[in-house]
């Protein structure tokens, strides 16, 4: 028993040296020429202006979540459905049940507004209640 913890302290303790290793090699190897060109911010082939730190819509990030979240359904439902025939009815209506909140969720957002890319004032919920 303690023969095999041994044999992995062993392989760990040689994963941890290869990787100082190699960043020792990096570090001596790598180029050491400081120039303010490398230290701008990169947009793209574009030539930037003004400063790396601006403020983004919150809107970029609520569509990413959405996103993800629907790429999160489509990876829950891959296996599922390799293995479809295995499983019999109670897990297709399993199934279908999490696609239907999932939809729910997504007709929630866009009756709110969420997923338009750009929103008034006079379409928030302030504006709503003051009528």
């Amino acid at each position: 028993m303690l023969y095999q913890f041994a044999t992995i302290m062993v392989f760990m303790c040689f994963a941890a040296f290869v990787v100082l290793a190699l960043n020792l090699v990096a570090w001596l190897l790598s180029p050491k020429d400081p120039n303010p060109l490398k230290a701008t911010t990169y947009e793209c082939g574009e030539i930037p202006f003004g400063q790396s730190w601006i403020q983004f819509n919150i809107r970029f990030y609520v569509i990413a979540i959405v996103f993800l979240i629907f790429d999160v359904e489509v990876a829950l439902l891959f296996p599922w459905g390799v293995v479809f025939q295995k499983l019999g009815w109670l897990a297709f209506v399993e199934a279908f049940i999490f696609i239907v909140i999932l939809l729910a969720g997504l007709a929630y957002l866009w009756r709110e507004g969420d997923l338009d890319w750009v929103r008034t004032l006079q379409d928030g919920p302030a504006e709503k209640e003051v009528k």
